[in-house]
């Protein structure tokens, strides 16, 4: 059984309340959260990767990161 990693649940909340902030539709925010997640998901389930951070999580903590330093975002 694999142990997953665990993870600062304030952090990760600060991270989500940032984009929900930074949004201007909390609703529109969310769809996209899940959209991502769910994308990333099916990445991994081909990949045969055991990931070791759930999709959700990732795509809060990928979408932050995205918020925050837009210079990662390749235009």
């Amino acid at each position: 059984m694999q142990k997953r990693l665990v993870y600062d649940s304030t952090h990760v909340m600060r991270r989500a309340d940032e984009l929900i902030g930074a949004a201007s539709n909390r609703y529109r925010i969310t769809v996209q959260v899940a959209n991502r997640a769910k994308r990333r998901r099916f990445e991994d389930f081909d990949n045969n990767d055991d990931p070791s951070m759930k999709p959700v999580l990732r795509a809060i903590m990928e979408m932050s990161d995205e918020l925050t330093q837009p210079e990662i975002i390749g235009e």
